[in-house]
């Protein structure tokens, strides 16, 4: 999962790559109204795909359709995915250190754009089939956001949808807008298609990349620099000076999308937890979300006190996994919360074989105990001769 690999909240970042932090001359300082409303923007955007990801993942894990069957994420996996992520994350700083920045961004931006493309088209579409039935004809319809008049105007967003696909094809542009709505599209996705297996496994995968996340941003600048070199959409950006430049503004706040999927496939994991407990309530699920907005909040606090980007896992992860552990420690029920397989619900009606019938002795042994095994398996019918 590239999006991953840019997880750094990061202060004032402009679209030129300029220092955030240094406070250099000439830089525009956002007022303190600009400022709030870009936070608190990044922070809705950020619960959006995780809300609706992860109420999405509840659906996706016991559907049929090949194309949205989820993926499963094993403690193999989780394991190994912080040293994939910082070979992958050098990587792309030595090449913005090495290479032209500008014929990177433009290779990688279309490669992002067409996945943008397609999930957009795979979190529109549900929306689009209920809307309209079937019945309808299929039309084509185009959205174009435009900029200014005249000589001066400027596409900003141009996708061409239809009635059933949902959106099939955009035209290209690096607005923050377009990066915003593709950035979105990522995130849901993920956060419905990237499942935990066990509550473990994310204890593992959120545990590895707080290490990765406070080393890279704290240990050295190498985060920060491809977070800011970067122009595909994998972070989330809102601009500080939008009250004072309009659509034209270029402070910007960012979030990476690290920050919203990984915590997000969590939280998804704990609504699929809540909903195997039958108890038609969704408690973890509510408090891990809440403690999202605790660790989110946090770190935007810190970041605009300090004026430095922050290493949001460092505040996400212990939230997110501290404050469901200890509701289940108080209600008694920590030892099924790690014993809950989320890999069970994908197939919920398919009999497991958990153990082998022990055979010794003669045939008439044979037959009784495979006779205990058909009693002992819930679901499985024994066949006798007349229903032959």
């Amino acid at each position: 999962m590239a999006d991953v690999e840019q997880n750094a909240a990061v202060p004032d970042g402009s679209s030129n790559g300029s220092d955030a932090v240094n406070g250099t001359a000439g830089r525009f300082v956002s007022s303190a109204e600009g400022t709030a409303l870009a936070y608190g923007s990044l922070l809705l955007m950020a619960l959006l795909p995780i809300f609706f990801g992860a109420l999405r993942s509840v659906g996706c894990s016991k559907s049929k359709n090949a194309s949205d069957m989820p993926e499963t994420i094993t403690s193999r996996d989780a394991a190994r995915f912080p040293i994939i992520a910082s070979c992958t994350l050098f990587g792309l700083y030595l090449f913005f250190k090495i290479f032209s920045q500008e014929y990177i961004n433009l290779l990688l931006s279309m490669y992002f754009f067409v996945l943008g493309i397609l999930a957009l088209s795979h979190t529109m579409s549900p929306f689009m089939c209920r809307v309209f039935p079937a019945q309808l004809p299929n039309k084509q319809y185009q959205l174009l956001f435009t900029q200014g008049s005249g000589e001066s105007k400027e596409e900003i967003v141009n996708y061409e949808f239809d009635t059933q696909a949902g959106c099939v094809s955009a035209e290209k542009d690096s607005h923050w807008i377009a990066n915003n709505l593709f950035g979105l599209a990522f995130a849901l996705n993920g956060v419905e298609l990237l499942h935990l297996n066990t509550v473990s496994t994310g204890c593992i995968l959120l545990g590895g990349l707080f290490v990765y996340d406070v080393f890279w941003v704290f240990g050295t600048n190498v985060m920060v620099t491809v977070a800011k070199s970067f122009e595909a959409p994998i972070k989330l950006v809102f601009p500080q000076d939008l009250l004072e430049k309009g659509l034209g503004a270029s402070n910007f706040a960012m979030l990476g999308l690290g920050d919203i999927v990984i915590p997000g496939i969590f939280i998804a994991l704990l609504l699929r937890f809540d909903v195997s407990l039958k108890k038609n309530t969704r408690t973890y699920f509510y408090t891990s979300f809440l403690a999202y907005i605790f660790g989110l909040g946090l770190t935007i606090f810190v970041m605009h006190t300090f004026k430095h980007a922050q290493p949001a896992l460092l505040y996400l992860v212990p939230a997110c996994v501290g404050f469901p552990v200890l509701l289940a420690l108080f209600k008694g029920e920590l030892t099924e919360m790690f014993s809950y397989e989320s890999s069970d619900e994908v197939l919920p009606h398919t009999p497991r074989l958990t153990h082998f019938p022990t055979v010794s002795g003669s045939p008439a042994s044979l037959a009784n105990s495979m006779q205990s095994f058909d009693l002992s398996t819930p679901g499985r019918r024994r066949h006798t001769p007349s229903d032959m």
